[in-house]
């Protein structure tokens, strides 16, 4: 595991808040000269620790106004239904999270969509037809009360 300081975990406080950040404003608030920063910054980096740079969109605003929870099980006894499902995921654009879990289901699956029928539609025509699928239960999110699907909680990792 990596060793983080202080600096280092302010440091990524600091991006994972705002990525644009420039290397000056980032230096001026952990208190570090540009160059120290930035040899910082290019370390974290090389480490894996700051994985990439994104743009954050906003769904709603751009059209998508229905955001479902889908718990998909599967039949065991159809041959390669792991492997089957992992790919078709893979195909469909409206699911922009996947999750092998266990419980009940085998997959939690975050999907995308204009409206609840086309929602629907992609459950009917997409979900409910791939190979091994045994049952789905969608909740669909009426409000969210708290972003944080591209967050770290830095706050639980000790300081070395």
């Amino acid at each position: 595991m990596l060793s983080l300081d202080t600096i280092d975990l302010k440091i990524l406080t600091l991006l994972q808040d705002d990525g644009r950040l420039s290397n000056q404003a980032l230096a001026d608030q952990v208190a570090l000269s540009p160059s120290a920063c930035l040899r910082r910054v290019r370390l974290l980096e090389e480490s894996g620790a700051i994985a990439g740079y994104r743009a954050q969109l906003d769904a709603q605003a751009l059209g998508l106004d229905v955001e479902a929870m889908v718990q998909v099980t599967m039949r065991q006894e159809v041959e390669n239904w792991h492997d089957s499902f992992l790919a078709a995921v893979q195909r469909w654009p409206q699911v922009v999270g996947a999750w092998i879990v266990t419980g009940e289901c085998n997959y939690v699956l975050r999907v995308r969509a204009k409206s609840l029928q086309d929602y629907s539609q992609f459950a009917i025509e997409h979900l409910h037809k791939e190979r091994g699928v045994k049952e789905i239960r969608s909740n669909i999110v009426m409000q969210c009360i708290k972003h944080g699907e591209t967050s770290v909680p830095l706050a639980l990792l000790p300081r070395g």
